[in-house]
């Protein structure tokens, strides 16, 4: 009786395992398209905290959502009409201007001890930047990088914004009937955290890439705008961002003086002080306070999975993980004991 009973258990977990293996399968299979699905969540969140300040109002969601999407438009409208012709130009004057200083740095490097060093570090530089590029190109055909499928995208953060309702019922059928009041609060919770984050991240960047920009204006760099717009964009990447958001900045600090790209170093070192011990205190104290080992290892977790694309979306997914895990997992730990 006893053996017809292990037996009967052990089938049950082959079962199991097997069934949580093809669901595992098919989720990789499909990266690209919830990666896309998650994009278009994140996207969602920040038309979504545009809307709360209308919603709080009393206006219906469905204007608050129109008035945000208008509001958009006319901004970067206005930001293209405004600045567009200068940001392009510098963007310009970067891509010839950056080959020049790379050149002019191995110059006045070479035949010292530091030459085989910088060789070896552009080599790298090169191999990554070619796998990233194709990593890059690989992720936009599996999310379907088509016109029709950045189309989707678009579209899905707007129906996510207008209805979360909907979707956030539907994803809660998917479990257990007991298991979804914890499960509607956890999601509540995550949601609020992301769109917290994406807030603050986005007010920080504005930031860093004013401050970047007005420095390089001071210390009279090349394309000080470009090289803020590119701060400030990379910043959206946490750790990794400014390191590389840094690299241009500095070559073409070098081909004004060695000297240049001294303060370049201490200026860019003196902005993420400021960030990181002063403004991300500051504005994301509303939200999850994620350890900086934690973000880093995601990062380079989400690259190895995901590629490039994984990059840019590791903060924010891990945002939700560590939400979602703290509020199903570690919560419930700590009632059981």
């Amino acid at each position: 009786m006893h053996s017809t009973d292990r037996q009967r258990t052990f089938t049950q977990y082959t079962l199991i395992v097997l069934i949580l293996g093809v669901v595992a399968l098919v989720l990789w299979q499909l990266a690209g398209l919830l990666l896309l699905i998650f994009g278009a969540v994140v996207g969602a969140c920040v038309l979504q905290t545009g809307m709360a300040p209308l919603l709080r109002l009393g206006v219906p969601r469905w204007l608050a959502l129109l008035i945000v999407i208008i509001g958009l438009v006319l901004v970067l409208g206005l930001i293209s009409w405004g600045f567009g012709a200068q940001v392009s130009s510098e963007l310009e004057a970067l891509t010839s201007l950056l080959p020049d200083a790379w050149a002019q740095l191995q110059e006045r490097i070479e035949g010292t001890s530091l030459a085989p060093l910088l060789d070896n570090t552009a080599e790298r530089a090169g191999s990554l930047f070619e796998n990233g590029i194709s990593q890059v190109g690989m992720v936009v055909v599996s999310m379907g990088g088509s016109v029709v499928n950045f189309f989707a995208l678009i579209v899905g953060m707007v129906y996510f914004a207008a209805q979360p309702g909907v979707y956030r019922r539907g994803l809660l059928l998917l479990a257990p009937v007991k298991s979804r009041p914890k499960l509607a609060d956890a999601l509540d919770e995550s949601g609020k955290a992301l769109r917290f984050w994406l807030g603050g991240q986005l007010i920080a960047m504005v930031v860093t890439g004013l401050l970047v920009g007005i420095s390089m204006w001071l210390l009279g760099v090349p394309a000080p705008l470009g090289l803020g717009l590119i701060a400030g964009i990379l910043d959206f990447v946490p750790l990794l961002g400014p390191l590389v958001a840094a690299i241009p900045a500095l070559l073409l600090a070098y081909t004004v003086s060695p000297q240049t790209a001294l303060f370049v170093l201490i200026a860019y070192t003196i902005i993420q002080q400021i960030e990181g011990n002063i403004m991300q205190p500051l504005i994301q104290q509303r939200a999850v306070h994620l350890p900086p080992a934690m973000l880093l290892f995601s990062l380079f977790a989400a690259s190895t999975l995901f590629g490039v694309a994984g990059v840019l979306l590791a903060a924010p997914l891990t945002v939700v993980l560590f939400v979602l895990v703290n509020r199903l997992y570690v919560t419930r730990e700590e009632d059981a004991e």
